[in-house]
């Protein structure tokens, strides 16, 4: 009987050190970004959509840099309607001068996403980085 009971804690301390260690790899596989060279997409409650690189997920935040946005483009008279409806905008140049970092509230996300490299947003960041640093090669 006095056996049993050792083997037993013995089942319990490495069911227990399984655990632990599972829940670790788990957190860091699903708190850790893949790549800071991907692009998300974070898709807020209040509709607004953010794209940019997600740099932590710890806590109560989701920290995101390099910070783009859509923004609603209002078509000139006379134009043609297979214009682009949105534009996509560089957080930073809004008159209050925001720095490219933004602290987004887990509640307040609705879900992200991981960019493709070939997405159609991810292109056009990489062409303004080019037309903003053109001696810079990529």
């Amino acid at each position: 009987m006095r056996r049993l009971s050792k083997i037993a804690w013995v089942l319990i301390g490495v069911l227990f050190v399984a655990i632990v260690a599972t829940a670790y790899m788990y957190s860091t596989t699903v708190f850790s970004s893949k790549s800071s060279a991907t692009y998300q997409a974070v898709f807020l409650a209040n509709g607004q959509v953010y794209f940019g690189k997600i740099t932590s997920r710890k806590g109560d935040y989701i920290v995101l840099n390099n910070i783009y946005y859509l923004q609603a483009v209002q078509p000139i008279q006379g134009s043609s309607a297979e214009s682009q409806p949105f534009s996509l905008v560089k957080l930073g140049k809004e008159l209050h001068g925001p720095a490219d970092v933004m602290y987004i509230n887990k509640s307040q996300v609705l879900f992200y996403e991981d960019l493709r490299a070939d997405s159609n947003v991810v292109k056009t960041i990489e062409n303004s980085k080019i037309e903003t640093n053109p001696t810079k090669t990529q």
